[in-house]
């Protein structure tokens, strides 16, 4: 196979109510699936919202804050776990269609959330990948994932695999990464500003692969609609008041080809953007580059990658 039809899903969240999040996904997904996408990507935490008020909140990082204090309970009771049923919709459909779906989600393990960007593909179990580092104030939300997600799926296509907004511009993890060999790789943002389509495109030329940067569209009244959707909160519902401006991730998705071009650019309000991908453009491209092969120095140059789960603790028990 060659050629490849995929699909970005430039798409409003519907912020802390996941349920409905996931309706709306799975309409998304089938209508592109429809339209002939082979495989999809969503933005960043579409699966609860990307938590707008830990950077636009005045007061949203005070110790004990209750607005954050009610946010946070909710993002825990309406997290994704793992073997959710919610998410068999999703699965389901790339069960019939044979596509393959990446969707950001804000998942519970334990007691804590992480963020997570998670693959269905048709007859396995979904494939996640946990935020390596959550970035600046997200740290008050999510917890560290760890190097047992750094994977890809392999397709009858190519490989496919995800990082992160910030997790591009970790030189290891890209490297890490490019070892594993991705025709193409979902880097899900909150919002695809300049700076992160740089990267986007950076990762696109050096890793020889196509990149689907997926952003979303979130504003303002966003959160107070999912928050009202789920029952409402008062505290909550203060700091959400208090974040000024009304639009505030943009969208401006995109598609880069493995010579950084751009193949397709969205704009800043909702839309599916499509595009048909010529796979023969990555064995092409690697003539002149392969940071993973006839472009690296291994003699000099070393990377060991741990992929071991890293749960913090391991239970010993002794003979019965």
């Amino acid at each position: 196979m060659t050629h490849l039809n995929v699909a970005i899903c430039q798409a409003a969240p519907v912020p802390l109510a996941v349920g409905d999040g996931i309706a709306k996904a799975v309409r998304l997904a089938r209508e592109a699936v429809e339209g002939g996408a082979q495989l999809m990507a969503f933005g960043e935490t579409f699966l609860g919202g990307y938590p707008l008020w830990l950077d636009e909140a005045p007061g949203a990082a005070l110790w004990d804050h209750p607005g954050t204090r009610a946010l946070h309970r909710i993002l825990l009771e309406q997290a994704v776990v793992a073997n959710d049923e919610r998410l068999l919709p999703l699965q389901e459909l790339c069960d019939e269609s044979g596509a393959v779906i990446s969707i950001g989600a804000h998942e519970r393990l334990r007691n804590s959330l992480t963020n997570t960007q998670l693959l269905f593909r048709p007859g396995e179990d979904p494939l996640p990948h946990r935020k390596l580092v959550p970035t600046h104030g997200e740290r008050l939300i999510w917890m560290r994932g760890d190097g047992s997600t750094l994977n890809v799926h392999q397709a009858e296509w190519g490989k496919v695999g995800n990082l992160i907004c910030w997790e591009h511009w970790m030189p290891l993890a890209r490297a890490a990464m490019h070892n594993l060999g991705e025709s193409v790789h979902v880097a899900a943002w909150p919002s695809v500003r300049d700076s992160y389509a740089i990267a986007s495109r950076h990762y696109a030329m050096e890793g020889r692969c196509f990149v689907l940067a997926a952003g979303l569209v979130q504003a303002k009244d966003d959160l107070f609609e999912g928050l009202e959707r789920i029952g409402g909160d008062a505290a909550a519902r203060e700091l959400i008041e208090a974040i000024p401006g009304e639009v505030l991730n943009k969208g401006g998705s995109l598609i880069a080809a493995p010579d950084a071009t751009v193949v397709a650019q969205a704009g800043e309000g909702e839309e599916t953007m499509t595009a048909t991908l010529d796979l023969s453009a990555i064995a092409e491209g690697l003539a002149a580059l392969d940071t993973d092969g006839h472009y690296s120095r291994p003699d000099v140059f070393e990377l060991t990658v741990d992929t071991l789960a890293r749960d913090g603790l391991a239970w010993k028990r002794g003979d019965a």
